[in-house]
């Protein structure tokens, strides 16, 4: 790994080169192992701590096989889905790997003992398997996380009906957080050239999941003059939502959980915002009852806020705890776009609101290629920036993953993998420099 390292940071871009390094039988990963998946049984979610479950250590480097293309990760970043697979929740990831390893010969590469997590990268493209035409040894490339085999008629309209559709890092081995990963060569993408590696690796999973919630047709086909309602506005899916809305002249209305986050909205150019926590909001009364009238509170809110309109979307990730209060104070008529749960996927509302009131719940789940690559554009041009906070080396990556469990972080957190320090990666100083108070507002504090 040191040679693949040095010539990378040396700057060499040489394909044939590249393509003649060896490549090492190990690399740095984080992992979790297959026989500590019950180590947290009988512990409540918020008491489970990853940096117990969490390794980073040396593993095999995988076969490469057709159609995929092997990267020097530079960068990575955490989302709650390595929250979940570091707390076993809600079910280990290990079924997921058995299950994909069933699937083929080549796939059976997949199903170890140790699972490498993380579905986000910034790096450069090191080998490419054989039918791999479009991307070279050499290439500054990030990459979205959906991994899908396209054997089934279902996935040819819309890659994400594909039942096979996997999220790489998460259903799949060999992911992100390390100094390797394995990527199909069509989750690839380029890299915003004015980017830091750390920042690019960043918006990833996040921003095509907001995008493809928001923007897309398939998922709430946001239009100009919208209210849109967005929970966790300060975190890392919320302020993707939230540059979403702004540029597409949309108004977002940002829910955030202290000052400090608040203060990152308007950063962004939000002006409706409510701290849930300074105006108390508590949506259940214990864990079996809700209380309608702290969503008639919240409805109330958000219509001083607007001037007496109802959210036309609402977009819905923190799942149990809100849903209810969602679908009450959307609009007659109007879309409440959910994915993640992170709360709780069990999810309790009062039909009436949703029935009588003509509103609709769009289930959303990641992006398609298409959809990944239009977001990604959007952060090339510098029309959505990075909302990184704080960047942590390889090897405390675990305390990575416990601020984001814990939500003791803004926007999103990232992880140095072969870039040794922060501040790398840079090749468009100039589009930097137009840009270079949004990049870093999340850093502020």
């Amino acid at each position: 790994m040191d040679l693949i390292r040095d010539a990378l940071l040396s700057g060499e871009r040489d394909r044939a080169a590249l393509a003649a390094l060896p490549l090492p039988e190990h690399y740095r990963a984080v992992t979790v192992h297959r026989d500590q998946a019950a180590m947290f049984e009988g512990l409540a979610g918020r008491d489970k701590d990853p940096r117990k479950s969490l390794h980073v250590e040396d593993v095999p480097v995988p076969e490469l096989g057709p159609g995929e293309a092997l990267v020097a990760v530079m960068a990575s970043s955490v989302n709650y889905n390595t929250v979940w697979s570091s707390i076993f929740e809600p079910v280990p990831t290990f079924g997921f790997l058995e299950r994909y390893g069933r699937t083929s010969p080549l796939a059976r590469r997949h199903d170890l003992p140790y699972h490498v997590l993380g579905s986000d990268l910034a790096g450069v493209v090191l080998r490419t398997g054989p039918g791999v035409h479009a991307w070279h040894p050499g290439d500054e490339v990030v990459a979205h996380c959906l991994s899908v085999e396209l054997e089934h008629p279902d996935g040819h309209d819309d890659t994400m009906l594909d039942p096979a559709q996997r999220i790489w890092g998460y259903e799949t081995n060999f992911g992100g957080l390390a100094e390797l990963a394995l990527v199909k060569a069509n989750q690839l993408m380029p890299k915003a050239a004015h980017l830091t590696w750390e920042e690019a690796a960043a918006p990833g999973l996040v921003h095509s999941t907001a995008y493809r919630q928001l923007v897309s047709r398939n998922g709430a086909g946001m239009k100009l003059g919208d209210v849109v309602l967005v929970w966790g506005a300060g975190g890392g899916l919320g302020s993707y939502a939230t540059q979403l809305a702004l540029a597409s002249g949309a108004t977002p209305v940002c829910v955030v959980s202290d000052p400090g986050k608040a203060e990152a909205c308007r950063a962004m150019g939000a002006e409706l915002v409510i701290d849930r926590a300074a105006e108390g909001y508590r949506f259940w009364k214990d864990e079996r009852t809700q209380d309608p009238r702290e969503w008639k509170r919240l409805g109330a809110r958000i219509r001083e806020l607007t001037g007496g309109r109802d959210p036309d979307i609402v977009f819905e990730h923190p799942g149990r705890e809100t849903f209810g209060a969602s679908v009450y104070v959307a609009r007659r008529g109007g879309t409440v776009v959910t994915c993640a749960a992170t709360s709780g996927y069990l999810h309790e509302y009062d039909n009436r609101y949703l029935w009588m009131h003509l509103k609709r719940v769009v289930g959303s789940h990641f992006a398609n290629y298409r959809e990944a690559w239009e977001a990604n554009e959007l952060v090339r041009r510098g029309v959505v920036h990075p909302t990184l906070s704080r960047a942590y080396l390889l090897a405390e990556a675990a305390q990575a993953v416990h601020d984001v469990h814990r939500n003791v972080h803004r926007g999103k957190v990232g992880v140095l993998a072969l870039a040794p320090r922060e501040g790398l990666g840079v090749t468009d100083p100039g589009l930097r420099e137009r840009h270079a108070a949004a990049i870093d507002r999340f850093r502020a504090g």
